[in-house]
């Protein structure tokens, strides 16, 4: 694209535009606020007030600083566009008028080699007051168009935009620079001037959708580096390119619409993002469908709104059970759909069809048929299958039934099986096949949710449930139960308590009379008749007695039939046991302290009766008149029906454990009563009455059974100290006899035994040789010197005669070589009469070890080959020589 075209020609002073056209080349989309161009206007009088007006005010609006604004957003036809802009003095009125032509920009690479070279002369504002001074310049009062430069541009490179000067630079050297980022900030390098000629130039292509526009400052010094001119601001728009294709946000774009819906339902809304500039036709957006898949019921079920990607339903004819899924391509193209130069991308759009309510359960027969034992509860009975042809395991699929008749007393209820959606027919109370032997039920089916509007079909099912009843045998029962009996207590045993007998409810099976047996009687007092159910007792019924709680006492019985398989039934006899006056009264407590003066000296006591009104208090207490001693020492009053207080009627009784009968009566008919001993403890008191000796009283009054338990406790230590002292003296037997199995100079566990010692060889050694031969051959009475006699030596003895073994036993043999040794001890008279430590390692008599010398050898060895024994070094040189030299 060319760049801005403005030409300005210097000349002398003069009020007004400084031409009467103004051309300017601008992009062909023109947004509202947006600054177009700057118009120049020199004022001579500084003082002047100017006003700028347009002759387009819809379209075009000048600023105070002549800076041209687009009022609204508009598209610049082919042709150049003209409007005049005026400036009018406010206090003279004079006015000035210059013609404005807008020309759009052509696209850039059919621009013409000569547009492109044609640039642009950026001046430096200034302004001339009228004084006897030379010419003043003051702040620039207008704006500098922005600068156009399309994108992606080819170059060549560096290319140059505009020419920066200043008008000062006829008369003094001038050196131009620019800052910004782009320039001296990064990125760096994207512009550069020519210092001297104030050439700008662009170095490489620029990409808007990086930078969309850069804010350069224009700079004029002089040579020592003074400024001349402020500052001007440069704006370099990047003219946006149709260089980037549309991209959808998901390239699977997931939606879902109801079967049935009507069209013109919205169902998803897609969207696609251009990178160019929203703004320009470059990534203005169109969509639409290019495919639908299937295209049952109609090719065009869909449609998509083609600005805002809104996907919506054209056509009716959606069906869940027929298609289930839509799949649709989607485009979207730039430049406003142009298929010719717009750029463009696909995605998929899939569209899932939900289920609605539109198909009622059906069941799959009229009539179900199922069975039922009697007397069983939570049991399926039937199966009621039905069909659903919406989505399953929905709310539009879940079948839902109930019972509309055939079931008054409630005796069934229908349960859903999640998985399979039948429905269970369950008893849920149990159903007795004497009373009913049959049910026909009147069932229904629906689903959780009620059907969508216009559907024809009904919203429910209906069938017929048969259920046949099934007999068994019944337990039988008693009546009634449980049973009560009042009876009074006192019962003898083999009486006649009742007759407590059952009832089978089978009343169509064959079967013989029922047989009764007892299950449970805790105090084992009653026994019951096998055929005919009487009852009598085997003991005295007792009120009294811990069995029976609250006056109340039961017994469990059992009544059996013979059926298949048999059955039985239990009964409860509840026997109430009326009270009689079978127990005498008792003091309590059993014993008392008191003191061993008159005061004070008051014991309260209290009457216990196992007995209950009438037969209990209130009671009678007195002294009996033998031994003389109590009704002499002691006097009793009563204080209530059960209390009565006993007292000393002597002033002093000496210390001690007095034993006081006491008659206590009670009020039943007729009376029962009985003589309580209360065993009173008599003490000194200190003045508040407590006891200071009861501690020795205590001990003097000890009774027999403590003084048992302490012997018992003596006896039992005695024992013990008894068997430890025995068990220590058999554990020193123990170890005596355990040392005398074994010779102290036999035991050489703890002696050191040398075996590796080597001489010069028996020619040179002075021993006696006899030690090497065998036992057997030694006389059993010789004796040696005790001098010469070896610490590891068995002692010289009478010894048993041990079997002889054979000189060389085969290694295999070790086993009979110990057996052998066991039997030779066992023959042997001197050892102990029980099991000991046997020594197998001694070398003695009968040992297998040959000697290690050729006298009285028992073999010559020639038959053996012993050439080997050279190989083995010097310490075996003796050895090779004696049996490894041959017959020499």
């Amino acid at each position: 694209q060319a760049p801005i075209k403005a030409t300005c020609e210097d000349m002398s002073c003069k009020t007004g535009f400084p031409e009467d056209v103004h051309s300017a080349v601008v992009s062909r989309s023109v947004h509202g606020g947006q600054p177009l161009l700057n118009v120049r206007f020199r004022s001579c009088d500084g003082n002047k007030k100017i006003h700028f007006g347009s002759s387009e005010p819809e379209d075009f609006r000048v600023g105070e600083d002549g800076v041209v604004y687009a009022e609204r957003s508009f598209q610049l036809s082919a042709e150049p566009t003209e409007f005049v802009v005026s400036a009018q003095d406010k206090e003279t009125q004079e006015e000035w008028q210059m013609r404005v032509k807008l020309t759009p920009e052509p696209a850039f690479a059919g621009a013409s080699e000569k547009d492109q070279k044609k640039i642009e002369d950026i001046i430096f504002p200034w302004q001339q007051y009228k004084h006897s001074s030379p010419l003043k310049r003051q702040k620039r009062d207008w704006v500098i168009p922005p600068i156009n430069l399309p994108e992606n541009s080819r170059g060549p490179f560096p290319q140059e935009l505009v020419r920066i000067r200043s008008d000062r630079d006829k008369s003094l050297s001038l050196r131009y620079s620019v800052t910004g980022p782009g320039a001296d900030q990064p990125p760096t390098g994207i512009f550069i001037i020519n210092p001297i000629s104030g050439q700008l130039s662009v170095t490489k292509p620029l990409d808007r959708e990086q930078i969309a526009s850069f804010h350069l400052r224009a700079h004029a010094v002089d040579v020592n580096g003074n400024q001349v001119e402020n500052p001007i601001d440069i704006v370099i728009n990047v003219i946006d390119m149709n260089d980037n294709r549309p991209e959808f946000l998901h390239q699977v774009w997931n939606g879902t619409v109801p079967e049935g819906s009507k069209p013109g339902t919205y169902v998803m809304t897609v969207t696609a993002i251009d990178a160019d500039d929203p703004n320009a036709q470059n990534g203005m957006l169109r969509y639409r469908i290019l495919s639908q898949a299937p295209s049952s019921p109609s090719p065009n079920m869909f449609t998509i709104n083609n600005e805002t990607g809104d996907i919506i339903t054209v056509a009716a004819g959606l069906d869940r059970e027929k298609v289930q899924q839509y799949t649709l391509i989607i485009q979207a193209t730039d430049m406003e759909g142009n298929p010719t130069y717009g750029l463009s991308n696909t995605a998929t759009a899939v569209i899932t069809v939900t289920d609605v309510n539109d198909n009622p359960p059906e069941f799959t027969a009229m009539t179900f048929y199922g069975e039922v034992p009697e007397n069983r509860v939570d049991v399926i009975v039937a199966n009621l299958t039905v069909t659903d042809k919406d989505q399953p395991h929905t709310p539009a699929w879940n079948a839902m039934y109930r019972m509309t008749g055939g079931d008054p007393t409630g005796r069934f209820t229908i349960l859903t099986d999640p998985n399979s959606n039948d429905g269970l027919v369950t008893v849920v109370k149990p159903i007795d096949f004497e009373t009913n032997r049959m049910f026909v039920l009147t069932v229904a089916a629906e689903n959780q949710v009620p059907l969508a509007k216009g559907i024809q079909h009904p919203p429910q099912s209906t069938a017929t449930v048969s259920i046949t009843v099934i007999d068994v045998n019944e337990s039988p029962y008693f009546v009634p139960n449980p049973k009560l009996v009042r009876q009074e207590e006192g019962l003898l045993a083999g009486s006649m308590l009742t007759t407590f007998t059952a009832q089978d409810p089978d009343r169509y099976m064959q079967q013989t009379s029922l047989r009764y047996s007892k299950l449970s009687d805790p105090a084992n007092w009653l026994k019951i008749d096998p055929i005919n159910g009487q009852i009598t007792t085997t003991a005295v019924l007792d009120r009294e007695s811990i069995y029976v709680q609250n006056n109340m006492y039961n017994a469990t019985f059992l009544a059996s039939d013979n059926g298949i398989p048999p059955m039985s039934g239990t009964g409860t006899l509840q026997i109430y046991l009326l009270d009689i006056n079978d127990n005498a009264p008792q003091v309590n407590p059993k014993e008392a302290t008191t003191c061993e003066t008159l005061q004070p000296n008051a014991i309260n006591i209290t009457a216990v009766d196992p007995d209950i009104d009438p037969n209990a208090g209130p009671f009678a207490f007195e002294l009996p008149d033998t031994p003389a001693s109590i009704k002499r020492n002691w006097t009793i009053v009563r204080i209530s029906g059960d209390h009565a207080q006993l007292s000393l009627r002597i002033r002093f009784l000496e210390a001690g454990i007095y034993d006081v009968p006491i008659v206590i009566t009670d009020s039943g008919n007729p009376h029962a009563s009985s003589t309580s001993v209360l065993k009173v403890k008599v003490c000194q008191c200190d003045i508040n009455g407590d006891c200071t000796d009861v501690d020795r009283i205590v001990g003097a009054g000890l009774g027999t059974g403590a003084i048992i338990a302490i012997l018992l406790c003596i006896i039992i230590l005695l024992i013990l100290v008894l068997m430890f002292v025995v068990w220590m003296k058999r554990r020193d037997k123990e170890r005596q006899a355990k040392q005398l199995l074994i010779d102290p100079e036999d035991d050489v566990r703890d002696n050191i035994l040398k075996y590796d010692e080597e001489g010069g060889g028996e020619e040179d050694q002075d021993y006696d040789l006899s030690q090497l031969q065998q036992p057997d051959t030694v006389e059993p009475d010789a004796i040696k010197p005790v001098g010469i006699r070896r610490l590891d030596e068995r002692p010289i003895h009478a010894e048993p005669q041990y079997p002889v073994r054979s000189a060389a036993p085969h290694p295999g043999d070790i086993g009979d070589f110990i057996n052998e040794g066991l039997k030779a001890a066992d023959n042997d008279p001197t050892a102990p009469p029980y099991d000991s430590l046997l020594v197998f390692d001694y070398e003695g008599s009968g040992s297998t070890a040959g000697s290690l010398s050729s006298l009285n050898s028992s073999s010559s060895g020639g038959e053996q080959d012993y050439d080997y024994l050279n190989d083995w070094g010097p310490r075996f040189k003796k050895l090779a020589d004696m049996y490894g030299g041959g017959d020499d």
